[in-house]
Order: structure tokens, then C-alpha cells, then sequence
């Protein structure tokens, strides 16, 4: 009994360091992936790997390893039993093994199948949990409930057929498997009845050789489980490993790291198309520059390619055509964490994680002085509601900011890049929430030192104070102005 509670102890141990392994890897491997990759997979899918596919995959292997380990032995002992008792009554009680292993074959394949049915139901059903909370409110405003309850109604039933059709094909195939028992069962008794009459086994013999026979036929059945159950995580295993092993579509990382950084930023004959629309142009031979020091409005309807210009000039994605240029070399030569220290950027739609207002502005960096985080946040104007709340720059901003208002998660955001100090400054729409103090105060901080910036933007105060003015239109420069 120790040993047997020292060996479950250490499998278990085993098992809880393999679960934490494994998603750890699968998570880093995640971040690394190229942006197409998300476009083309759900949230809801990757939510479920994570979760429950990557706890399949860590608690199998301790688990049955236990208990194999087990069975085995037990097994291999009480064979040398039966064959010291009646060798002609062992090889008979191996009869029913062809048929079984057939039958366990065929099962084992259609459960398999119907697993990775059952898998991907369920990250659905998970993923319109997930877009309903999520986005409770437009559900609200549009009187969606019944619709959204009425979805994930849909996406339960497919779950419930799909566990009905598993739990249907393993009663038939445990059917078949008792019969098969049953039936070898009948054959022994009466080859040991005939042994019997022969004088070749007494009846002690034969009780004991039928008790083995029913202990063995358990830890036999045990194995095959164990065997099935193998084979249920190998769908699971499947799409993790694929994830895990997944190489991003990028080119490989750049070293350039230089001390100084002038912010010069030239576009020459950029083309691009999205990965999953390679057919669809979005930019077409751009050519412009981008100096430090000025101010560019890029302008343009919705649709034209603006925000896909700001991406290219993060690295986010690689051009079709052409190259951008950061001081005269390709933005993708550049060290990733260097670059994004660099060339930093602010959109419409800022994102906040949960945790304090300091280590949302501080966000990436490996260390910050509070100093410096209150200086970007007076830089954004987001000083006063700051001292306004309870704890400073220590509150909690809730779920994705949501104990703040769109006006102070901007402010949030544009502190987020100031603090960094970088030398090319990205403002998607940013100015969209905020007041015309708060614009005046990024100006200003944007008309010290000699920086590089680019200004996405509808609104007109912000293409008169530009220095150069780009339109876009369906992904092709229409005008440059200077003024």
C-alpha cells in the first residue's frame, strides 16, 4: 500500500508539471505566430486548446502509466499461473484476442472521429459564450438576447448528438466484447469439464485456472481501455502538436539594434494583400517618406489602406511588393523588442489589460520609474483623472479598462507610447476620444525633439497642423501635399 500510494503520488506530480509544461509551450508558440494565423483561426478554437485538449494530453500519460505499469504485471503473473495449471486451457482463453483486437480497431477509429467532432462542437459552443458576454452590450442594444440563446441552444445540440453517438457506438461495441467473453468463457468450461473426466485436472484446478481467468480477463479489459483511451487524447494531442509546432509566417528575426535611431521612414513601391484574401490588393506601389521632425497626415476612406500602412510599418506583416525602410534599412532587419521600443503605436481602440494603471503605461518594459510613467501620463493629459482615483497610478482598470471611460482609456494608451519615448510615433485614430486640451498637449509633445509622425486621422484640426499630407484611395497615394 506505501508503495502503491508513493507511485501514485509521484504520477501525479508527474502529471500536474506535464499540464504546465505543456501549456506554457503552446501559449509561447501562440504569441510567436504570424498575424495571419489569427485571422484564420477562432478565438473560441485556440481557447479550447489551451484549456481542455492540453489537460487531456497532461493527465493521460501519469494517470495510465499508473495504472499500466500495474496491469501489466499483474497480467504477466497471473498468465504464469493459468500455464503451470493447464497450458491447453490458456492458449483457449487467448481464443477471443483476434476478434477483439478487430472489433477494438474498428471502434477505436470511429471514436476517434466523433472525439475530433466533439472537440471542435465544443470550442464553438465555447466561442459563442465568448462573443455573446463578451459583447453583452450591442446585445442588448439590439434586443439579441433570444437570438444568442437561441445559438448556443443550436450549438449544445450538436454537442449532445455527438456525445449521443459516442455513448451509442462504445454500448455496441462493449456488447460485442461480452459475447465474445462469454462465449470463450463456455469453451474453457467444457474443455476443463473434458480434462476433467480425462484425469489431466482436479476441480481445485479448474476453480482456481477459471478465477485467474476472470482476474486476468479484468486487468486484459483494463489495457485495452487504457489502449482506447490513448487513442481518444491522440485528437486532442494532434491539434496541439500542430499548434506547438506551427512555424510563423515571418521572415527571420532581425539583429540591427543601433544607439541612435534617426526616424527616417521611406515607403518604396509597397504592395500588400492579407494573407487569407492574397488575391485582393490592399496597397499598391506606395512611395513616400516620412522625416523626422513633421508631421504626416495619411487620410482617406474607410477601407483605403490606412491602417494596413501603420501595420507594415510595425512589421506586422511583410509586404507582397516593395520595401519600408527604417534609416535606410528594411524594418525587418530590426531587433523585434528594439523596433517596437522605436516605433510605437496609438489606435482608435486601445487595448487595456486588467491590473493597475501604472502597469498598463509601463506595459512591456522590464523596468519603469513611477516618475517616468506620471511624466508620459501628464505628457497625455491623463494626470488629473489619475490622481482622482483611490489608489493612483495602483488602481485597477478593471476587464480591458472597464472601469474607465473611452476619453481616459485613449489617454491611457498615448501615455502607454510616450513613455516609451520613441522615435516614430503611430497615431491611429487615437485622437478620436479626446478633448481639444487633451490634443493641444500631445502637439506640444510632439513638436519637442525631431520625431517622426504619422497621424491616421478623419478629423480636420488634425491634417491642418500636418506638415505633409497623404491620401489614400482603394490602396493607391492619390495626392501628396505639402504645407
Amino acid at each position: 500500500s506505501l508503495s502503491a500510494g508513493c507511485r501514485g503520488g509521484c504520477f501525479t506530480y508527474t502529471m500536474s508539471r506535464i499540464n504546465l509544461r505543456i501549456r506554457e509551450q503552446l501559449f509561447s508558440s501562440l504569441l510567436r505566430q504570424d498575424l495571419g494565423f489569427f485571422q484564420e483561426t477562432k478565438t473560441g478554437e485556440l481557447n479550447s486548446r489551451l484549456s481542455s485538449d492540453t489537460t487531456l494530453m497532461s493527465n493521460w500519460l501519469p494517470l495510465n502509466a499508473n495504472v499500466l505499469l500495474r496491469s501489466l504485471v499483474k497480467v504477466v503473473g497471473l498468465y504464469g499461473f493459468m500455464l503451470s495449471i493447464s497450458p491447453r486451457l490458456t492458449l483457449l482463453s487467448l481464443l477471443h484476442m483476434p476478434f477483439t483486437i478487430a472489433a477494438e480497431k474498428v471502434y477505436n477509429t470511429r471514436h476517434q472521429e466523433v472525439l475530433r467532432e466533439i472537440q471542435d462542437a465544443v470550442a464553438r459552443a465555447g466561442q459563442v459564450v465568448r462573443e455573446a458576454v463578451g459583447g453583452l452590450q450591442t446585445v442588448r442594444s439590439f434586443g439579441a438576447e433570444e437570438h444568442e440563446v437561441c445559438r448556443y441552444k443550436e450549438a449544445l445540440e450538436q454537442c449532445r448528438q455527438l456525445y449521443w453517438r459516442r455513448d451509442l457506438e462504445r454500448t455496441l461495441y462493449l456488447l460485442v466484447r461480452r459475447v465474445l467473453h462469454l462465449g470463450v468463457q463456455m469453451l474453457m468450461l467444457s474443455c476443463g469439464l473434458q480434462q476433467m473426466q480425462d484425469g489431466e485436472l482436479t476441480q481445485g484446478s479448474l476453480l482456481s485456472f477459471m478465477i485467474y481467468q476472470e482476474s486476468v480477463g479484468s486487468y486484459v479489459q483494463t489495457l485495452v481501455y487504457i489502449y482506447g483511451d490513448m487513442l481518444s487524447n491522440v485528437g486532442a494531442a494532434e491539434k496541439v502538436f500542430s499548434y506547438m509546432d506551427r512555424q510563423p509566417n515571418l521572415p527571420s528575426p532581425g539583429t540591427l539594434a543601433p544607439t541612435t535611431l534617426q526616424g527616417i521612414v521611406k515607403f518604396q513601391d509597397v504592395s500588400f494583400a492579407y494573407p487569407n484574401r492574397p488575391d485582393r490588393p490592399v496597397l499598391k506601389g506606395l512611395t513616400f517618406t516620412l522625416r523626422p521632425g513633421e508631421v504626416t497626415a495619411l487620410v482617406g476612406p474607410n477601407g483605403s489602406g490606412k491602417s494596413t500602412v501603420a501595420a507594415l510599418l510595425q512589421n506586422l506583416y511583410q509586404p507582397t511588393g516593395g520595401q519600408v525602410l527604417l534609416d535606410e534599412k528594411p524594418i525587418s532587419q530590426y531587433e523585434h523588442c528594439y523596433l517596437h521600443s522605436q516605433v510605437v503605436s496609438v489606435g482608435q481602440e486601445p487595448v487595456l489589460f486588467s491590473g493597475s494603471v501604472r502597469n498598463n503605461i509601463a506595459y512591456g518594459l522590464q523596468s519603469c520609474e513611477d516618475d517616468k510613467v506620471m511624466a508620459a501620463a501628464q505628457a497625455a493629459h491623463a494626470d488629473d483623472f489619475i490622481q482622482e482615483m483611490e489608489h493612483g497610478i495602483y488602481t485597477d482598470v478593471g476587464e480591458k479598462g472597464s472601469q474607465l471611460a473611452a476619453g481616459q482609456k485613449q489617454r491611457l494608451a498615448i501615455a502607454r507610447a510616450l513613455v516609451r519615448d520613441p522615435r516614430v510615433l503611430i497615431l491611429d485614430e487615437a485622437t478620436s476620444a479626446l478633448d481639444v486640451q487633451c490634443e493641444q498637449a500631445l502637439q506640444d509633445w510632439n513638436s519637442r525633439g525631431d520625431r517622426t509622425v504619422l497621424v491616421i486621422a478623419h478629423r480636420l484640426q488634425a491634417v491642418q497642423r500636418a506638415h505633409q499630407i497623404l491620401v489614400l484611395q482603394e490602396g493607391k497615394l492619390q495626392k501628396l501635399a505639402q504645407l
